[in-house]
């Protein structure tokens, strides 16, 4: 995709107006900023409005690299920093090394973010030259109860210019869609830690073997997925309107294979569909 300065030419109307103008005041005196990035919308639009407020040249994406994050994301998270006409640094975190990360309890989150937030700290900050960092949390996710990684966010002075500024969810998406960023339709793909169910540990191994049966699944025409690591096996989440598909030949036959393919025994398919904090939720306290 070919290279794009958003500052100028899109105008925006209405609500989203004064959501931008929330989030450029909260922006505007921030100095060099580094964004921290995943490939996914919140980060995505937040990086955008960073631009428009500061110009490309006063921004960096930070793109924290392990096993935890698809290879499509990562495609994903270049192909919007080369479309807004910012630099991108990849940093690579060690929270695979940290024993409380792998043991995955509910709090796994936090120790990801601890993990990017500090090397952001310890290095990022003096090579580029940043005075501020900051990440694409929205307003519905401080709402959450399952969303630790604000705790690292907190510790460490960064910056979530879309909670504080009241943007949720739904006018990110409106927002994405507006300034025609590519990531727009972009489904929710959480990281893929996020698939092996709590105090199973986590492992390179397991992360890749997931790795390999979503982007099996995309390649067969499935967009907005999930495949849960159960050991064996392998359960599917599909969004309700590709439900059906999957249950009919020959696409039955294909995911069969393709998840096989990709190291599980067993393939099963979830009745409930997709079901964000499906893990988290229950082991948490709900205030």
């Amino acid at each position: 995709m070919s290279q794009r300065h958003i500052a100028a030419p899109i105008r925006l109307s209405g609500a989203l107006v004064r959501a931008e103008r929330r989030v450029a005041a909260r922006l505007r005196h921030c100095g060099r900023l580094g964004v921290a990035i995943s490939g996914g919308v919140d980060s995505g639009v937040l990086l955008a409005l960073a631009v428009r407020e500061l110009g490309p040249d006063q921004v960096v994406a930070i793109l924290g690299v392990s096993p935890s994050l698809a290879q499509s994301e990562r495609r994903s998270a270049h192909e919007l920093a080369a479309f807004l006409g910012v630099r991108i640094v990849e940093l690579t975190t060690d929270e695979g090394d940290a024993p409380a990360y792998r043991a995955n309890g509910p709090d796994r989150c936090y120790h990801c973010k601890h993990a990017l937030f500090q090397g952001i700290t310890a290095t990022v900050l003096d090579q580029e030259c940043l005075e501020a960092v900051a990440y694409g949390e929205n307003a519905d996710d401080l709402r959450r109860p399952d969303r630790p990684g604000a705790r690292a966010a907190t510790e460490f002075n960064v910056l979530r210019p879309l909670a504080e500024a009241g943007v949720d969810k739904i006018t990110v998406r409106k927002l994405a869609h507006a300034l025609q960023l590519p990531c727009a339709d972009k489904p929710a793909a959480p990281c893929l830690a996020s698939r092996i169910p709590h105090f199973a540990e986590v492992t390179p191994e397991k992360l890749a073997q997931v790795e390999r049966a979503e982007e099996a699944l995309r390649c067969l025409g499935f967009r907005d997925l999930r495949v849960r690591h159960h050991g064996d096996i392998a359960r599917i989440e599909l969004s309700d309107d590709e439900f059906e598909k999957a249950a009919v030949e020959p696409a039955r036959t294909r995911i069969r294979a393709a998840i096989q393919a990709a190291g599980f025994r067993f393939v099963t398919v979830d009745l409930g569909g997709i079901q964000s904090g499906a893990f988290t939720l229950p082991l948490v306290e709900i205030r």
